[in-house]
């Protein structure tokens, strides 16, 4: 099994603790209400939000997906870094066995903060994932991004 890296990152006026409690700590709470168009829930079907919890994210009706299950693997608040696997889903993805995030939110000069993400393909034996077969995914990624920051920017007393 071969495995694919991507990174991408952005730059936000927001704190990063604010962005880092509404995006890993409170986003089964807070997602759902901003961007409902997308996203129906966001539940935990196993434990409390801590490594080893379960959560299910399902998505508005008429999407490309139904449903999908991210495994917490760790959630380091004073590092502001989280780490999760996307087990499981409710369509097959043909060239991926796995996918592994890794999203960390870092001060700016400027006071607001830069937001990575590090995600490794873990691709089935003998395929080849190339960045268009995930843009889509990630495009979405980084319009739930935007959303959050503009509630923040909007709400400034949320997440302080």
């Amino acid at each position: 099994m071969a495995v694919t890296c991507f990174t991408q990152e952005f730059k936000t006026a927001i704190a990063p603790s604010r962005m880092f409690r509404a995006l890993i700590l409170d986003s089964h709470n807070l997602i759902p209400k901003i961007a409902p168009q997308g996203i129906k829930s966001i539940e935990f079907i196993q434990g409390d939000g801590g490594a080893g919890s379960i959560k299910q994210t399902n998505f508005a009706d008429g999407g490309h997906l139904k449903w999908l299950k991210h495994r917490i693997d760790s959630v380091d608040v004073e590092k502001l870094v989280c780490k999760y696997t996307l087990i499981e889903s409710d369509i097959a993805f043909d060239k991926i066995e796995s996918v592994v995030y890794e999203v960390q939110f870092e001060s700016s000069r400027d006071g607001g903060c830069v937001c990575k993400m590090t995600s490794e393909y873990h691709v089935k034996a003998g395929l080849e994932l190339k960045e268009e077969d995930i843009k889509q995914g990630k495009d979405k990624a980084m319009g739930l991004y935007k959303v959050v920051e503009e509630y923040l920017a909007a709400n400034p007393e949320a997440y302080a």
